[in-house]
C-alpha cells in the first residue's frame, strides 16, 4: 500500500481527508502526515464514527498539525481507576463471565483545538483538553490539561515553555479571533 501523501513537503487540508463525523475541522487546517503515511482520521484515537453520543475533536481554522499527532478519544475508555479492577469488562460482554458487567465509560467532554494552532510531530493529547488560539505544542509532547492561548508547551507531561507575545498583545490577538 502506498504512502497517503505524496510528499513531506505537502500537507493535504484536514477537509480534504476527514471522513469520520466526529472530527470538525475549520478552514484551511491541514495534516502534514507523509512520516507515518496515514490520513487525519487515524490521529483521532478510539473514536467511534458510527455513534452521536461521544466527545468531539473540534480543530479551529489555519492549524498546522505535524505527523503522528495522536489525540486519545472516547474519555476512560471504560477504565475505571477508583474500582477494584480497570478492566473493562464491559466491553468483552459476549464472554459468559462478564456477562452483566456495568458500562464504566465515563465521557471526558469535547477536545478543542482552537484556531492557528501549530502542532508538532507526534504531540498526543488526551481526552477532553482544549488549546488556546495560536498555542504552539512542541514534537512529542503529551498534553494532559488545558493549554492558554498563545502559549507554547512542551514536554511530558506538557508545560508552558513561554508565551509567544504579551498578556496585553495576546488580548488584543484574542479580541480579533
Amino acid at each position: 500500500m502506498g504512502n497517503y501523501f505524496e510528499s513531506p513537503f505537502r500537507g493535504k487540508l484536514l477537509s480534504e481527508q476527514v471522513s469520520n463525523p466526529n472530527i470538525r475541522v475549520g478552514r484551511y487546517s491541514y495534516y502534514s502526515g507523509y512520516y507515518h503515511g496515514h490520513s487525519f482520521d487515524d490521529c483521532a484515537r478510539y473514536l467511534m464514527p458510527d455513534r452521536d453520543d461521544v466527545d468531539k475533536l473540534v480543530i479551529g481554522s489555519f492549524c498546522s498539525v505535524g505527523s503522528g499527532a495522536a489525540f486519545i478519544m472516547a474519555g476512560n475508555q471504560g477504565h475505571r481507576a477508583e474500582w477494584a479492577s480497570t478492566f473493562p469488562f464491559h466491553f468483552m460482554h459476549e464472554e459468559p463471565a462478564f456477562a452483566g458487567a456495568v458500562n464504566g465509560y465515563q465521557p471526558a467532554g469535547d477536545t478543542l483545538i482552537g484556531h492557528d494552532v501549530w502542532i508538532g510531530t507526534e504531540a498526543m493529547f488526551m481526552p477532553g483538553v482544549r488549546v488556546g488560539h495560536g498555542a504552539i505544542i512542541g514534537s512529542r509532547a503529551l498534553v494532559t490539561g488545558d493549554v492558554e492561548p498563545y502559549a507554547i508547551v512542551g514536554g511530558n507531561p506538557a508545560r508552558t515553555i513561554r508565551k509567544r507575545f504579551s498578556d496585553g498583545d495576546i488580548q488584543n490577538l484574542l479580541e480579533m479571533a
